[in-house]
């Protein structure tokens, strides 16, 4: 990953070397994203800056330097993502004008090329990757930013004052002097709702989250921004145009695509691995590598001593079934322990997804290994794979049928004994249990289910707050306790419900 950072003054003015000492601050404090090269650029007519931090993976020469400029000179932009398709992208472009000339073969040039050749959306419509960037206009004064479609890289901004910033993470918006860390109390109240943050908030009130598949234009102080994708629109259309062939065909179609994804990801000019839990998902990225590499991938697990926990055999039996390069390395509670002080510097803001730990652990034996490595993250999400999916809307089917305050006096009921009191009783009674009922840690299962029964509708369950037992339990409906205000600095939204616009990225 690279990382990036600027800022505008509305009114321009300052001097060149103080513009370009306080980008290059700003960019030193994301050296952890990009640790191979550092580049800045100014601007002190337009008042614009720009700081670059690299992690070479594509064209290590320094022909993908960046603060990078188009052909004509028009276009500056600092970038931090993968362009996958960039070749096709590259031929495409010498069809059209043979006389282009590439200085490198970093996906940044391609980038900037087809923005001056197709103009901004419809380049970006072209782009198969996950990108974060900012690009300066120097023809027309104009700052844009711009997110992939899921969001998978990270971009800040925010107006202080006269003074317009941006950054790939709040550590780095901080350097600046203008910066105010005033909380956002909405952003707090939407962690405690939904175990994290989610955009357009930040946990600061004056600093948001660009929305993913999204362009803002920042120009003379003014910020409009527009989707240049939208999901629930790729959804109408897949709908209005269904899959007609047999399940044979669909499952043909599925591996077609998924190889030709992961195939597409192993390229760089830096060593690469994957991440290997032993599930499903990453399986099968790590299947699908070594289907098409001609020498064993190198793959990476962690384990835990603690059985309930432990995924490390199941990796070590996909690793050697497929013949990998395997490495895994076991840690103890004081060892996980003793990072939990580092999360605040590595997430900038409350975070409470319970893999952080691991996956922190996984990527620091992975980097002293290779520089790239695939995960299966996402794959869950994308076909279905949670539990949740499938028995959501059969649960609530039942549930409905019984009184709530049947629902409450069970859910009491249940968490009266603890998680290990019930794993006891499952143990005690596993030769007598369905292999269906046999689960691994059984009582988080059934406290999990308790916290269910109190529902009072499909999105209220969905939800899964966590709810107290007890009758004094605040249980407004969802569509109250989610309703929030959209920040006033983000254009297009107003007063909605929460899933609104935290559901349509």
């Amino acid at each position: 990953m690279c990382g990036l950072a600027g800022f505008v003054e509305a009114r321009g003015g300052g001097q060149q070397s103080g513009l370009e000492a306080l980008a290059s601050r700003m960019a030193a404090a994301l050296r952890h994203r990009g640790p191979d090269d550092q580049g800045v650029w100014a601007d002190p007519e337009a008042g614009i800056a720009l700081g670059h931090r690299r992690l070479s993976i594509l064209d290590l020469s320094p022909a993908g330097h960046q603060p990078m400029f188009s052909p004509s000179g028009r276009f500056v932009i600092v970038y931090n993502g993968e362009i996958y398709n960039c070749e096709r992208l590259r031929e495409d472009l010498l069809r059209e004008r043979p006389e282009l000339f590439f200085r490198g073969h970093s996906d940044t040039e391609v980038m900037l090329t087809a923005f001056e050749q197709w103009g901004i959306e419809p380049a970006l419509e072209q782009m198969n990757g996950m990108f974060a960037f900012a690009l300066w206009d120097r023809r027309e004064r104009t700052l844009l930013l711009a997110r992939d479609r899921f969001g998978e890289k990270p971009l800040y901004y925010g107006s202080v004052g006269e003074t317009f910033l941006f950054a790939s993470e709040l550590k780095s918006l901080q350097v600046h002097p203008a910066f105010r860390g005033d909380i956002d109390r909405d952003a707090v109240a939407c962690y405690l709702r939904f175990n994290c943050i989610p955009a357009p908030y930040s946990i600061y009130r004056n600093i948001r989250k660009l929305l993913p598949g999204t362009v803002l234009r920042y120009r003379n102080g003014e910020v409009k921004a527009q989707a240049f994708w939208s999901l629930r629109s790729s959804v109408e259309r897949a709908l209005a145009e269904p899959f007609c062939g047999s399940e044979g065909e669909a499952e043909e179609d599925l591996d077609r695509l998924l190889r030709d994804a992961v195939k597409l990801r192993m390229h760089a000019d830096v060593p690469l691995g994957a991440f290997l839990s032993g599930g499903i998902d990453s399986s099968l990225i790590v299947a699908l590598m070594q289907a098409q590499s001609d020498r064993p991938v190198r793959t990476f697990s962690i384990g835990l001593h603690e059985e309930a926990y432990d995924e490390a055999k199941d990796a070590r039996a996909v690793a050697e079934h497929l013949g990998t390069d395997h490495t895994q390395l076991y840690v103890t509670a004081g060892e996980a322990i003793d990072l939990v002080s580092r999360l605040p510097d590595v997430y900038d803001e409350p975070f409470a997804d319970s893999s952080q730990i691991p996956t922190l652990l996984v990527s620091q034996l992975t980097r002293r290994h290779v520089t790239v490595s695939l995960s299966g993250d996402g794959g869950d999400e994308v076909f279905g794979g949670y539990n949740r999916y499938t028995w959501g809307g059969r649960l609530w089917n039942r549930l409905e049928r019984t009184p709530l305050v049947l629902r409450r006096l069970a859910a009491a009921g249940i968490t009266t004994f603890g998680p290990q009191s019930w794993d006891a009783a499952f143990k005690r009674a596993r030769p007598l249990l369905p292999k269906s009922w046999r689960q691994r840690m059984p009582g988080y299962k059934v406290h999990k289910l308790a916290s269910l029964l109190p529902s009072e509708g499909p999105m209220d369950m969905y939800c899964g707050s966590r709810r107290a037992s007890s009758a004094t339990h605040d249980r407004r409906p969802m569509d109250q306790t989610a309703r929030v205000r959209a920040p006033s600095d983000v254009p297009g939204y107003d007063h909605l419900p929460a899933e609104r616009y935290f559901g349509e990225t």
